[in-house]
């Protein structure tokens, strides 16, 4: 979600007020999944290289996450919205962690719509993390290396038991992937739009799962 910062720049305005305004557009890509039927949202909301920002607004960023959870969490037991984290989530200060742990518990029996935050995350971390997990059977020897595949190592990542997307979406014009998801995206198609996160809209959804339908998918094949 890129572009919060650039945004409140362009207006004069501090860029927690970017990131303010960003969260407004998390709702509207919420309801634009319900209203399409797509299962799975997986928001890149802090990565792992965001704590090396100003103190102020790492703060700011934590209570902001701590605000949305409170304010969302009724709206999303109604819509049948399941929370669920993915990250070095241990990173997070207590209240903000306690409050995640409480929303993703509260929501868990949902099933309409699934939202992954994905916070102090990184691609490389992550895959990190899944090596250390194996090397740790394999060296204690319940694990043998022929049995180490890519369902094994896919199991061993956050996202165990989440599809793989089929959609990236990238805002602010960037043509980069950013850390994120680097297993997953494999054969991800990328939607990239210059407009800034905080002026996403559902009709800019709409727009990008209009181009992905035309997608020839082919995944390595003919």
């Amino acid at each position: 979600m890129d572009g919060n910062g650039r945004w409140a720049q362009q207006r004069g305005l501090p860029r927690l007020a970017g990131h303010e305004q960003g969260s407004k557009s998390i709702r509207q890509c919420v309801e634009a999944c319900m209203e399409s039927g797509v299962e799975f949202l997986t928001l890149y909301a802090f990565s792992s290289e965001n704590w090396k920002r100003p103190e102020l607004e790492v703060r700011g960023l934590m209570l902001l996450l701590e605000r949305f959870l409170n304010e969302k969490v009724e709206e999303m037991l109604k819509e049948g919205v399941r929370l669920r984290a993915i990250g070095r989530l241990d990173d997070l200060p207590n209240a903000c962690r306690k409050k995640l742990d409480e929303v993703i518990a509260a929501t868990a029996g949902n099933s309409r719509l699934h939202v992954i935050l994905a916070l102090s995350y990184s691609g490389r971390g992550e895959i990190e993390d899944a090596v250390r997990s194996i090397a740790r059977d394999a060296a204690s020897g319940s694990l043998a290396p022929a049995d180490i595949t890519p369902d094994l190592i896919s199991s061993r990542l956050y996202t165990a038991g989440i599809p793989d997307p089929d959609l990236l979406i990238r805002t602010s014009g960037e043509m980069r992937i950013s850390n994120f998801l680097l297993w997953q995206l494999s054969y991800t198609e990328i939607h990239v739009t210059k407009k800034l996160w905080p002026d996403f809209t559902k009709s800019d959804f709409a727009d990008a799962l209009a181009e992905f339908a035309v997608r020839h998918r082919r995944f390595g094949g003919v």
